[in-house]
């Protein structure tokens, strides 16, 4: 790599950068955007799509730039999949959010119940391809609804990065796919939950909101005022006369990549089966808990910070995110328009239905304000759940955080290490078969829920209401 193509990068980077900004700007500013909690990578992200070679061809940029674009999520999904692990803990007590055990009884079940919804989300994405079947659709076409709906717009990443790995010639395409629905996910996602909260405030489903609440103006605008009520981003477990705390944390994920990188390829050199062809993020995220796993038993656990961590993983996702959208092959994407929409309604309706139904049944205290952080998640990203949550609960004062966070955890590990068995089984035996096996594992999931809720509660609980909520 010469001199010349570094500054290129850092050059398109910093377009990347400008337009990130006037996200911030057109979110503080422009009301539609405040009301749907469109991120600013999001709204930088289609605005420099627009402007850019594909649409209106207005910035004066080389083109190279949007093929560098077009690459960086699959790059960036691998560090940002690989830190998932760091600083993991999975426990009662301080660091989990609540010294209640008995909240913790409704983590099993919320983890089939996401889980399930999931796989229900991959079934309805590759059924849609079996009815569309006779449009020539890609062997992946489908997967994208999951990929977007659960996953988010930086997941997407991780699906070019796998196609591309297998050399197949859609992978930009699909990518693309994966951030349109993803976008629906998004803003569909958030205008919905807000729907059920005021349905639920109404009629006495909320534990702790009497009547729909005002959202505060920082998390509308997209930032805080009051320097006094600005959260802190974490520990500093380092010194700075030694490393920086963020370098520290980087030094760890960087350094997992290249581990993961070193085993691809030794697993490609000597031909060993299935391993050479297991995506290099899945090693990251196997790697990582080898590491975290070392740093707990060696007792200095104490260096690593989970907010720090979220704060480079998630610096790293917002650039994968504006980078993917801004290379979006639109005018491939609108090729599928139709079966794109088909699929992202059907996904509201089912996942709605699934989550709702099966949280009122299946837990026990606050179900309402854990169902609708788990929707978030299901229609968006972590965040997108945190936010639903705050509104029906602004103080946080129910241990539905607690549970979110920790049934979100162990899903995502098991839906990242499941992603690879979605994208081979079209390939090798077709989409309605892949249909059903994903409507197999998504039925035995819920049937996991409503085991463990059983197990847990000894009964299935119809009909929660306002006064069993507080009950925990």
């Amino acid at each position: 790599m010469t001199n010349a193509l570094l500054t290129d990068l850092l050059q398109s980077m910093g377009l990347l950068g400008i337009f990130l900004l006037i996200g911030v700007f057109l979110r503080a500013k422009v009301k539609i955007f405040q009301k749907t909690f469109i991120p600013a990578s999001v709204i930088g992200g289609f605005l420099l799509l627009l402007l850019g070679p594909q649409v209106l061809d207005l910035i004066p940029c080389p083109a190279g730039w949007f093929d560098i674009y077009s690459l960086l999520p699959g790059i960036f999904i691998v560090p940002i999949v690989a830190s998932v692990p760091l600083g993991l803990r999975i426990g009662i007590g301080k660091d989990s959010g609540s010294t209640n055990p008995e909240v913790f009884k409704n983590i099993l079940p919320l983890i089939g119940i996401g889980l399930g919804t999931a796989m229900f989300q991959f079934a309805i994405g590759y059924g849609t391809h079996a009815a569309f079947g006779s449009q020539n659709l890609y062997d992946v076409f489908g997967i994208e609804l999951a990929i977007g709906f659960v996953g988010g717009h930086g997941t997407a990443g991780t699906l070019g990065n796998i196609l591309q790995e297998l050399n197949l010639p859609y992978w930009e395409i699909s990518q693309g796919v994966g951030i349109t629905t993803a976008t629906f996910g998004l803003v569909g996602g958030i205008l919905i939950g807000i729907v059920m909260i005021n349905w639920a405030a109404r009629h006495g489903q909320t534990a702790l909101l009497k009547k729909p609440a005002d959202i505060p103006e920082s998390i509308r605008v997209g930032y805080e005022k009051d320097i006094d009520k600005q959260p802190s981003v974490g520990r500093e477990t380092t010194m700075s006369s030694s490393v920086d705390t963020f370098a520290f944390h980087a030094g760890l994920i960087f350094m997992v990549c290249l581990l993961s990188y070193l085993i691809l390829s030794g697993a490609k050199a000597l031909k060993i089966p299935v391993l050479g062809s297991i995506s290099v993020w899945a090693y990251g995220m196997i790697v990582m808990f080898i590491v975290w796993g070392i740093m707990c038993k060696l007792h200095i656990d104490y260096l690593v910070d989970g907010n720090i961590k979220g704060k480079i993983s998630g610096a790293l996702t917002d650039f994968a995110v504006i980078s993917a959208i801004a290379s979006l092959p639109i005018k491939a994407v609108a090729t599928y328009i139709v079966p794109i929409l088909v699929m992202v309604i059907i996904g509201y309706i089912v996942t709605t239905f699934i989550l709702f139904f099966c949280c009122k049944r299946l837990l026990k205290g606050y179900w309402f304000e854990q169902m609708i952080g788990t929707f978030g998640m299901c229609t968006g990203v972590f965040l997108t759940g945190v936010l639903l949550l705050r509104i029906c609960d602004p103080d946080l004062e129910s241990p539905a955080l607690a549970t979110y966070s920790l049934s979100y955890t162990i899903t995502s590990v098991i839906y990242f290490a499941m992603l690879n068995l979605f994208i081979m089984l079209p390939i090798i035996h077709g989409a309605l078969y892949t249909a059903l096996v994903a409507l197999g594992i998504g039925i035995i999931a819920l049937l996991f829920a409503a085991i463990t809720s059983r197990i847990s509660f000894g009964k299935m609980f119809k009909g929660n209401s306002n006064k069993s909520n507080a009950v925990v």
